[in-house]
């Protein structure tokens, strides 16, 4: 990977080489004109291989755009944005959607289908890549729901699972392809407070296992324990 940093830069705590996302001078605004409006400032940010961080701060924050910045799910706009050593800033669809592919996300709204049941609900993440088979598919989709405590539920359909059931599904989805990161917005934030710290325990534990770097965005004071790194944004500046 290319060198980033100086000796002297605070924000890398590991390893170049195990540097996922690697952030300098980041700006971004929403609309133009007279009603453009800047919601990050000068960004500085580093997350390394296998680490959980939380990200904490107050709503219309940035929390979220710097999220989606992260996900490749929008454009940068300013400064330098790596991810997994690619610049995102200028990247073209297709190298957005490629990195994408090395990322699994999950949000406050598990977004699972109701039309498929929870083996295929993470069964459809897993087709997207290739190079597994269709069998291999569903094997992979059975093994992550019994890893997440799933295993007698792999044919109940949305409907017919709790809040929580709902957002382990969300997490197998996740991790079933063995992302390099993963992306959490709010994935606790209309669980009580049992379940939402049984499926960040569980994302914790699998992604470690898989190695994969963890962001969580969230307002949840009851999960901090989970992170390696606590970080703050307010008003658009990290704190």
């Amino acid at each position: 990977m290319q060198t980033l940093f100086s000796n002297t830069d605070t924000n890398n705590e590991g390893n170049l080489e195990n540097v996922m996302v690697a952030i300098r001078n980041l700006n971004h605004f929403y609309g133009e004109g007279a009603l453009k409006k800047q919601i990050l400032f000068d960004i500085n940010l580093t997350l390394n291989k296998g680490e959980v961080v939380i990200l904490k701060g107050p709503s219309g924050s940035g929390k979220t755009t710097l999220l989606t910045l992260m996900g490749a799910l929008r454009s940068a706009q300013s400064g330098s944005l790596q991810v997994f050593g690619k610049e995102m800033m200028g990247a073209k669809k297709r190298e957005l959607v490629k990195i994408r592919r090395f990322i699994g996300y999950i949000f406050q709204a598990h977004n699972l289908l109701e039309c498929l049941t929870a083996r295929q609900n993470v069964q459809m993440s897993i087709e997207l890549h290739p190079e597994y088979s269709t069998s291999q598919a569903k094997a992979r989709a059975i093994a992550m729901l019994n890893a997440v405590g799933l295993g007698e539920h792999l044919d109940y359909y949305p409907h017919n699972l709790s809040g929580g059931q709902k957002q382990r599904v969300a997490i197998a989805r996740a991790l079933v392809s063995h992302p390099k990161m993963i992306l959490a917005d709010e994935p606790t934030a209309s669980l009580d407070s049992k379940s939402g710290h049984d499926v960040v325990d569980i994302m914790q534990r699998l992604a470690k296992e898989q190695g994969s770097t963890i962001l969580i965005v969230t307002h949840d004071n009851r999960i901090l324990d989970v992170a390696d790194r606590i970080i703050e944004l307010e008003d658009g500046h990290l704190i």
